[in-house]
């Protein structure tokens, strides 16, 4: 549906709700705002294809941007909002900006304002800025003449190199058209407009700004937290009566490993649709999230380059444990490296035929390298996995992250699902590390619950929990503690910024 209609039919109804502090924005709100930076954006000469990019904190004021560019014809590219000030003059050189916005707490576009003609800041300016507020302020809040759809273009969350623009086509349909991803919440989730949707992540991410933008469209009410927190979690779940929410598995394990009685505390009966994605699940986790809040958790595996959707409920989950569902969207090709279909149960590379098209914005050959080698047409994100004999899909890792150990393959995934649940550990990465013998060792990386407890002691406990669950050349030879793990607020951990430090005195000698 269209902002502006529901803007008319229900004004006062809250669009945006901050977990946090309470400030409501308004659906009359929303909708003025956006259109009085539509319309900015138009005077300052940018015209449907032009790219605008943002970096803000999980403000007040972010869908209202979004808005803006998504109903004037634009790309719009969110911004992290932890890059540092080169790695945010990349992004927004890269994907050709013509205007910027920022808030007066991102540092690194204060300390750097960005090359681009049009440089806008909330809540106070620095030099390179002009006030959000009062250009904003000084234009008409009807809707410019020629709206149109626009389109995001997000990055990659640069685990594995550069992040990469991901650049979709765009559609320019009149405002208001409904999308493949609105027509898929519609068929699955079955939001309306007495819906609310907790949303806990940074709005910088695919899902959360996509599905943000889409509850709006049902006229549902969206809540954002700041930031999350386990407790704050469920009590915002319970004050608003949160029908719809969307985590990433890290957040399943924080609330789970709150204490008893806190978990007890909160109502979370009203849940209609607890999604989640971004990461792997251990099934543990899942197991106890579904005896907690019922049967109300969907997974979906996807990307932000949008050429697949694979989707299960509780039930279908239950009845194959582990697996990430059927696609909904592009069929599913496990793939050996000689570009064969392997049989169902055996681990390869996923490909997926028959879905939308994307490009890597100015990334020719990471396009090529994303296609399968064979000339099938279908394209990879990367990952290893398999399919059972009921067409249900399993992740097996990352195939950058895959250990050849001995000459024998190890997916890292299986022993860091075993750890994370154990009660001593806040968060885990495995990985392998070079080994004169074999060639790569299993390493774990944890964050202890408690700083107090690693040591030798929890080591061998970990390993040893660990063979008791796994076969042993799966397992960690050894386990270094740390006090946090790089992990992305959407769930993602940067493993390779690890690995990099293990593998660097050992290329150093090699080369």
């Amino acid at each position: 549906m269209h902002l502006g209609h529901i803007a008319a039919q229900t004004p006062g109804k809250a669009a945006v709700i901050m977990a946090g502090s309470g400030r409501v924005i308004t659906y009359r709100e929303l909708d003025e705002e956006s259109n009085r930076l539509a319309q900015l954006l138009r005077d300052e000469g940018l015209r449907p294809g032009d790219h605008i990019a943002f970096m803000l904190e999980n403000h007040p004021l972010y869908l209202a941007v979004a808005w803006a560019a998504q109903r004037s014809g634009l790309y719009y590219t969110p911004v992290s909002s932890r890059l540092q000030a080169d790695e945010l003059a990349y992004i927004v050189g890269d994907c050709e900006a013509k205007a910027f916005i920022t808030s007066a707490s991102m540092e690194a576009a204060a300390e750097a304002p960005p090359d681009v003609p049009l440089r806008l800041m909330l809540g106070g300016t620095v030099p390179g800025y002009e006030p959000y507020e009062e250009r904003v302020a000084a234009h008409p809040a009807e809707p410019i003449a020629d709206e149109a759809e626009g389109q995001d273009m997000l990055y990659s969350s640069g685990t594995t190199g550069r992040p990469k623009g991901v650049k979709p086509p765009l559609s320019l349909a009149p405002m208001g058209t409904e999308g493949p991803l609105f027509k898929l919440l519609s068929l699955l989730f079955r939001p309306d407009g007495d819906s609310v949707y907790l949303s806990p992540a940074p709005l910088y991410h695919a899902a959360p700004l996509r599905y943000c933008l889409n509850f709006h469209r049902f006229g549902a009410t969206v809540v954002v937290m700041e930031r999350f927190e386990p407790e704050e979690a469920l009590a915002a779940i319970e004050r608003y009566g949160v029908t719809h929410g969307q985590f990433v598995p890290t957040m399943f394990i924080r609330m789970l490993k709150l204490p008893d009685e806190v978990r007890a505390r909160y109502d979370v009966s009203g849940l209609r649709c607890a999604v989640h994605a971004a990461a792997p699940c251990p099934v543990p986790v899942k197991e106890r999230m579904i005896e907690w809040w019922g049967p109300v958790l969907h997974e979906y595996y996807a990307g932000t380059e949008g050429n697949c959707f694979v989707y299960t409920g509780s039930a279908d989950w239950l009845a194959h444990r582990g697996t990430v569902g059927r696609p909904l969207l592009g069929e599913v090709h496990v793939c050996d490296e000689d570009g064969a279909e392997v049989p169902p149960g055996t681990p390869g590379t996923l490909y997926f035929g028959g879905g939308p098209s994307f490009e890597y914005h100015g990334d020719r050959a990471g396009t090529e390298a994303s296609r399968d080698p064979w000339g099938h047409g279908w394209t990879t994100l990367g990952d290893v996995g398999h399919v059972d004999a009921d067409g249900f899909l399993y992740l097996t890792d990352r195939r950058s992250y895959v250990i050849i150990s001995a000459g024998v393959n190890i997916y890292p995934q299986e022993a860091e699902n075993v750890l994370a649940v154990h009660p001593e550990v806040a968060d885990v990465a495995v990985f392998g590390v070079p080994d004169a013998e074999m060639g790569e060792a299993v390493k774990a990386v944890v964050q202890p619950l408690s700083a107090d407890g690693a040591g030798p002691g929890l080591e061998a406990e970990l390993i040893a929990y660990c063979r008791e669950r796994l076969a042993h050349y799966k397992c960690p030879r050894t386990v270094d503690f740390r006090a946090e793990l790089p992990r992305h607020p959407t769930g993602k951990l940067y493993k390779r910024l690890l690995k990099d430090e293990y593998w660097k005195d050992h290329r150093a000698a090699s080369a």
